[in-house]
Order: structure tokens, then sequence, then C-alpha cells
């Protein structure tokens, strides 16, 4: 791949040669300009097989230093795409000139998973798509402004007065004999299936969706403003919140990303404990998604079961840090405390019992004739998936064999055995089977770990993340300035940016983090597996029932803390 990139490079300095542009091979950076952009994505995705639009966002640039970017335009929107059958990852950079009103092609044409991130980009800095409309995604129809620009405070609330109205445009395609058989009605945020957090305005004709728009933010918490007014550490309560079904999993992809950037390597025993941590909060998730998918379907029992089974990981969590849900186990160069004594015991002992207990809901859903007629319904196609950014248990429902911790492994997954259960159809009863034997396989790696636990250090010892003993701070000079450092001033990774992806339990969870060498992360940007799997979701259920459509919800476990951030 280095020798293709090497290619790719001379192809756009001989296509483009007349026209800015640069290449940073150490990162796989592309810098291009506007006119040029639609040029270098086709480049990207027909010549060199970037098949995947991972994320797009934007970045403000008007607090960085001078000659940390190679321009002097404030505005860049921002692309991460991903070569699925090399794993091989690109940025391309773009600058925009927003206030002197220079648009950005949009890139939908190329991948539709861009459609929610560009409305992101244009409600939260400004920055317009060319054909798209300006619609707000986040924030309310009443708000005024960008929220992530650099001049808009943090604690400035905007709140809303009056609720947004049903409204669809007329449709052509369609007599008015036949529009006047169409009702509209509201399916959340006060539907039980919702959970308050998501709304789906339907226009139906009887109980069948003819068209839907997908309203959220009812959960926005400004998670990327905050990172920006708070320490690299700081940051690690907020990522709790973020798919609270998996916490845990949110903590290690932030610190990850963090260390990366650093080039910290953590001690082995904090791999190990940041793997059973992860796949423990994979169980759970699954487990949170495959009850509550079912008691939607009317099937009370798995429900009350698969909690049951989440409780018992809850409590190893207390055992551990002393929270359950929002746990904050993880910090930057390693885990957070030591496993106190018994812990391991414990652990093996429960994922003795959660694994006979999958086997229960096995018997209770997988050839259950109701539940699987109920969920055989909203299948997609691998090409589909993957033009929408489907990554996870979604993806590989739809016959798609790609999970980062094979493709890309981190800590010790290339050395455990587990394998990756893939589907075929892509509908929800794929991803419920799928789900199924990924906990498995999760239950599978924790005990190969546990039985393999390194010894020594949890936390790293690299000075610049790690606080030194109480016996340093109090005999030595260098010991107590260290500590006063790292408690006043924080981590502070040198200048520079990256994208960090891990393995999530919806699917990649990544961190776009620009640091500018202070103590507070410049900009970050969190690539939530939910957000580009939802706004599939008017696509998916047209022409479907109204029931189906609570089946999708459920299957697609959509997560709103991650979906809205």
């Amino acid at each position: 791949m280095q020798q293709e990139l090497s290619q790719f490079s001379e192809d756009l300095k001989k296509s483009f040669a007349n026209n800015s542009y640069s290449y940073k091979f150490e990162n796989h950076v592309i810098f291009t300009d506007t006119k040029n952009l639609l040029s270098v994505m086709a480049k990207l995705k027909d010549d060199f097989g970037f098949n995947m639009l991972l994320d797009v966002c934007g970045v403000d640039n008007s607090q960085r230093p001078a000659g940390e970017w190679p321009h002097k335009i404030r505005f860049e929107s921002v692309y991460h795409i991903l070569n699925m059958d090399k794993n091989e990852r690109i940025r391309v950079r773009v600058p925009v000139d927003v206030l002197a009103g220079e648009m950005v092609p949009s890139v939908m044409s190329f991948w539709k998973g861009a459609d929610w991130f560009e409305r992101e980009a244009w409600d939260m800095y400004g920055i317009s798509y060319m054909g798209r409309k300006k619609e707000r995604l986040l924030t309310h129809h009443e708000f005024v402004g960008h929220p992530l620009r650099k001049d808009y405070a943090a604690d400035h609330n905007q709140p809303l007065s009056e609720s947004l109205d049903i409204h669809f445009d007329a449709d052509p395609s369609i007599t008015p004999e036949e529009a006047r058989k169409r009702e509209w009605i509201n399916i959340g945020p006060s539907h039980p299936a919702t959970h308050g957090t998501l709304r789906i305005m339907a226009e139906i004709e009887g109980e069948v969706i003819k068209r839907s728009r997908l309203e959220i933010g009812y959960l926005h918490r400004c998670f990327e403003k905050m990172c920006e007014n708070h320490l690299y550490n700081q940051v690690i309560p907020y990522t709790d919140r973020l798919n609270y079904c998996s916490s845990p999993m949110n903590n290690i992809g932030w610190c990850k990303a963090i260390e990366d950037m650093m080039g910290i390597e953590i001690p082995d025993r904090a791999k190990a404990l940041r793997m059973v941590l992860a796949e423990l909060s994979r169980v759970i998730d699954h487990l949170v998604c495959i009850g509550a998918g079912a008691v939607d379907l009317g099937a009370l029992t798995s429900f009350w079961f698969c909690f049951e089974q989440r409780e018992r990981v809850y409590e190893l969590f207390e055992k551990l840090c002393g929270a359950r849900l929002t746990v904050s186990l993880t910090r930057i160069g390693g885990m957070a405390q030591e496993l106190p004594v018994g812990w391991v015991t414990d652990c093996l002992e429960v994922v003795t019992i959660i694994s006979k207990n999958i086997e229960e809901v096995d018997r209770l859903l997988t050839k259950n004739k109701i539940f699987v007629e109920r969920t055989k319904v909203c299948p997609i196609s691998a090409e589909n998936a993957i033009q929408w950014g489907y990554t996870g248990p979604c993806l590989r429902a739809a016959g798609v064999n790609y999970d980062i911790r094979k493709a890309n492994p981190y800590y010790f997954y290339k050395d455990v055995e587990f394998e990756v259960p893939v589907g075929h159809l892509g509908d929800n009863y794929d991803r419920y089977l799928v789900r199924m034997e990924e906990m498995r396989q999760s239950l599978r790696i924790v005990n190969q770990v546990l039985h393999n636990l390194p010894s020594g250090p949890y936390q790293s010892l690299d000075k610049r993340v790690c606080i030194p003993p109480k016996k340093e701070v109090y005999t030595n000079i260098e010991g107590l300035m260290n500590h006063f450092m790292l408690i006043m001033k924080g981590v502070r990774p040198p200048v520079g940016e990256i994208y960090s992806a891990t393995e999530a339990a919806n699917g990649e969870l990544g961190f776009y983090v620009i640091s500018d060498g202070g103590s507070n992360p410049y900009r970050v940007k969190v690539r939530p597996p939910c957000f580009a799997i939802y706004q599939s979701f008017s696509e998916m259920i047209q022409d479907k029932m109204i029931s189906d459509a609570i089946a999708e919800l459920g299957g697609m476990n959509i997560i709103a803390g991650e979906l809205d951030r």
C-alpha cells in the first residue's frame, strides 16, 4: 500500500499540476481545495479502492498559532476515508472561505453516508455544501449561530420556544386522490421504542410508511465543545455518556487516541485489562440491544433475562471502581486502578454463568416463530451498507467481514483466538444472530486473557502522563514538580492531529483529535457508529409497515448518547 500511495501522490501531482495541492505521507493526509475536491475523491474511490466514507467534519483554525496549517483560511472541511480491503485510511483536508461565501462540493454522489455528516458540519460550523439545504440537525430550528466555532461561548444556551410541526412537501409522483389517502403520525419521542430521544415524522397510507423524516438532538450535550474546555483526562467522564450501555469502550477509545498521539506504549497488564473490560462491555451492550429490541416486539421474558446478566457485569464494574453505568475506568497511560483481590475469580465465574444463560436466550428467541417473522424485515445489501457507512454488527450482518480487532488488531487481539460472525441478508434477524455469536466470542476472549493475565504495573511510568508515587513527591523536587504540572496543567500532547479507531459494540468508534500543544484539546470530533447507521433509517423503512420500523429501530441499536453527542 505504501508503494500505491506514493504512486497515488505522483498521479495527483500530474493530474493537478496547475492547482494548489500537497500530500503528507506521514499521516496519509491530502490537502486540496474546493475546486479539486471531487476529482480527488473520484480518484481515491475508483482508482485506489477507498470505498467507505467514515466521517466529515469542520475545523475552525482561527485560534491556532500561525504555521500549524498550510493555509490562512479559517475553516476546513475534513474527510476520513477507508479502504476496507487493505485497511488503509486517508484524510482529506479542504480549506473553505466560509465568511466569503465559498461552498464545498457535496460528496454524496460518491457516498450516501455523507448526508448527515455534511448537515452536521453546516449546523456546527456554517460550512455550506453545494446542492444541500441548510437544515439544522443537532440544534433546534430556532438556533442562531454555529456552536463549535471558536467565537461561540460554551455557556451560551438558546432555549426552544415552539416545537417543529410535521410537514412534507407535495409528492409529485402521486395523484391528488392518492394523496388524500395519506395521513401523518409521530413515532416518538414519547413512543417507548424511541426512549424519549428520537422522533420519526411519518407519512402513512394505512399502516405502510410512505415517507419519513428524522429529528435527533434531544440528548445533545455538546460533547465536542466540552472537550475543548477541559483537560485531556477530564474528558474521560464525558466519554462515559456517549454509548452509556458500554461506557468502558468509550474510555478506552479516547485514551488510546491520546496515547497514540503521544507515542505512549501502555503496560501489558493495562492492555489486557482494557481488553477484558471492552469485551464484557460488548456483551452487556448486545444484551441490552437484544432484550430491549425483543420487548419492543412484545417478548418481555427475554428482556428481564438479558438485564439480569447485565447486572452481573455491573457488579464486577462496581467492585473495580465503585460505579456501574458511567465508570471512567481508564486514564491516559493505562488504568485508573488495580484489580481488587478476588476480582479475576469473580469475573471467570460471571463469564461461566453468562455463557450458560446466553444459550437460554438463544432457546427463547432464535427459533421462536413470532420473533423470527417479526425480525426478518428491512434487509440491506453489503454494497448499500458500505455506501451508508455502516460498521460493526449491522455491517457484518449484511455479509461484510470487517472487524477492526482483526483488520488492524490493537493490544493483544492478534494473540487471542476468536471468530467474526457474518450474516447474509442484512435484516434484523441476521443482526440478532451476529450479536448472539459475538457475545460468545467476547466471553471466549475474556477467558483467554484472564487465564494469561500479565503481571506488572497497570499505569505507564512515562512522566508526561503518570503522577509520581507519593514517596517521590514528598522527597524529590523533580517528583514534586512533575506532580504539580500534571495536576495543574494536565497531559499535553505535542502539536499535531490523529484519527484513532477502536471496534466498539455498535461499530467503529473514532476520535479525531487536534492538539495545539496546550492542556486542552484544540478540536475533538467523535465518529460514533450510530450516527452513520441511523441516517439510513428513512430509506430502510420506506414502504414498510409501522411494526417493521419498530423492529428496525431495535435491530440498529441506536444509542442516543453517541448519536447526538
